[in-house]
Order: C-alpha cells, then sequence, then structure tokens
C-alpha cells in the first residue's frame, strides 16, 4: 500500500520552475504563483479549497493531495475536469491543434471567427484550447450572455508544430499531477464552495480586482468585494487573499478598511495587458493572509 507523505504538499513551497497551465486567462497568476506559494504556511492535511480558480495555475503549483476548486466560468472547470476524468488526452489535444492550425494558416482570421461562433454554440474544449491560444493578447473573454468575444490575435501561423507540443506537454505535466489525487471541480457561485470548508482546510481566493477592469466573466461589484471580504473573515481555516493594493492612479480602500488586522504581503508587478493605458504599467500586487498562517 502505499502511504502518501503530507510533507510534500505542505507550505510554503520554494518552486523552481513554475507549472504552467495550457491556457490563459485575464489575472492568472503565473508570473506571482512563487511569490504567493512561499508566503503562505500550511500543513496540506485538509483541502486546497480555491472558489476563483481561473487559469488552475496556483493550484497546479500546490499540487495538494485533496482539493475543492470552483469557477464561474464552465470552460477551463470543464477542461480540467475532463483531463481529471481521462476523458481528454494530450494526443488528442495535439492532434486537433495540428489539423486546426493548418486551416488557420490557410484561412487566415476568418478561420479563427468561425471557430469562434461554433464554440459559442457548442462550448466544445478542443476549440476552447485553439481559441485561448490564437486570440488577441492571448486573453479570453467573454460578453454577458457568457459568448467567448475576443478577437483574433493576427498571427495566422500561431498554432505551429512548436507551440503546440507546448501546449500538449503542459497537458500531458498536469494529468501527471492530478494523477492519484482527490480534486473535485464545480462551476458555480465562490459561497457555495466556501461553505463546508473545515478547520484544516486552506481557502486560496483570487476574485476579479474591483476598479482595475471588468471581469472576464461575469460583473464583479464593488459590493461583490465588500462582502466577500466580510465572509473570508468567518473562515474557520487558513486563507490567503490576492488583490492590488496601488497603481499609480490610485488605492485600494477597501483592503484597509475591511481586511486592516490581516498580515500582508506586497510585491511589485508589471503588466503589459490591458484595455486602457492605465491598466498598463506597475501594480503593487497584495496577498492578504489569516495571521498564523504567513510563511
Amino acid at each position: 500500500m502505499i502511504t502518501h507523505h503530507h510533507t510534500s504538499y505542505a507550505l510554503p513551497k520554494n518552486i523552481h520552475k513554475v507549472v504552467m497551465p495550457p491556457i490563459k486567462l485575464h489575472g492568472a497568476k503565473t508570473r506571482l504563483v512563487k511569490f504567493i506559494l512561499s508566503n503562505i504556511s500550511w500543513d496540506g492535511k485538509g483541502k486546497w479549497v480555491e472558489p476563483f480558480l481561473g487559469s488552475g495555475v496556483v493550484l497546479f503549483n500546490v499540487q495538494p493531495e485533496r482539493a475543492l476548486v470552483n469557477d464561474i466560468n464552465p470552460h477551463n472547470i470543464r477542461l480540467y475536469q475532463m483531463i481529471y476524468n481521462g476523458d481528454l488526452t494530450p494526443e488528442e489535444v495535439g492532434a486537433h491543434l495540428l489539423s486546426e492550425g493548418k486551416k488557420l494558416l490557410t484561412n487566415g482570421e476568418e478561420y479563427y471567427y468561425l471557430v469562434r461562433e461554433r464554440f459559442n454554440k457548442t462550448g466544445d474544449v478542443l476549440d476552447f484550447i485553439f481559441l485561448s491560444r490564437t486570440c488577441f493578447n492571448g486573453l479570453m473573454r467573454f460578453n454577458s450572455n457568457g459568448e467567448f468575444n475576443s478577437a483574433f490575435c493576427r498571427d495566422p501561423g500561431r498554432l505551429n508544430r512548436a507551440q503546440v507540443s507546448k501546449i500538449v506537454e503542459r497537458i500531458h505535466q498536469i494529468q501527471q499531477i492530478m494523477r492519484g489525487k482527490e480534486w473535485e471541480f464545480r462551476v458555480g457561485d465562490w459561497k457555495e464552495c466556501v461553505n463546508g470548508v473545515e478547520l484544516g482546510d486552506f481557502v486560496y481566493l483570487d476574485p476579479p480586482y474591483v476598479g482595475r477592469h471588468t471581469d472576464y466573466y461575469q460583473k464583479w461589484t464593488e459590493n461583490d468585494t465588500i462582502e466577500l471580504y466580510k465572509v473570508i473573515r468567518q473562515l474557520p481555516s487558513g486563507f490567503a487573499l490576492s488583490t492590488w493594493l496601488a497603481d499609480k492612479y490610485r488605492k485600494n480602500e477597501h483592503v484597509e478598511i475591511y481586511l486592516g488586522d490581516f498580515v500582508k504581503r506586497e510585491i511589485t508587478h508589471f503588466y503589459r495587458i490591458g484595455p486602457y493605458k492605465e491598466f498598463r504599467g506597475t501594480i503593487i500586487e497584495l496577498l492578504v493572509i489569516k495571521p498564523g498562517f504567513e510563511a
């Protein structure tokens, strides 16, 4: 019988090479995951809970034995659920992207919009991966009806063989990480996800950054932020929350008001993308941690 040693799943974690997700979503923590996981202390014995999964990059680098993860966007959850269940193989993804990449190379922009239209009708997971790698800025956005609406990246050669094998390799790596672990994937409201949190669990929250941009899948308001801050104060478990503290134009006032008594760690981060110039540039990222769970 295999015995699991919890120590390898404990935090803080010193990550040498970040495990990269196969998709990009707005606000993904790929560049911040080392900062996040080196500042959290958790013994790894309960469940790792993420109410806002996004690209999954934090989960794939924690690699907990047990996890409950949720997102309001059904597409990223379906993708990871299918990899977890074995319903989607790296080989299948590779074959699809190579054949679609050829069509894109031949027909350009027109073909991209054809796939986008098809995806908005069917929600096909392979089309989701295709669009995530060929949309403008590599950033998926959805309108208020939940339809994918990012424009084309203007590069018909985007899905070349090297690019495709990189994506396939990432899916393969994630598949290996998931093997033998108890992970539950949900689509829905963050509140339901944190409802049954227990003492030994750890909750990592990466909600949309209020005041920074419109969210990519739903409208996230100031009231949502305040409600979230009030709910997490009551959690029996440890938690850490990612948010922003300031950019050169303004400051996030909510943090001091609602979470002033929690542990805070800061890092300066540069955003290269964003619809408006004030959302590009340097921002102070903040990790708010429940006292006793900081590293």
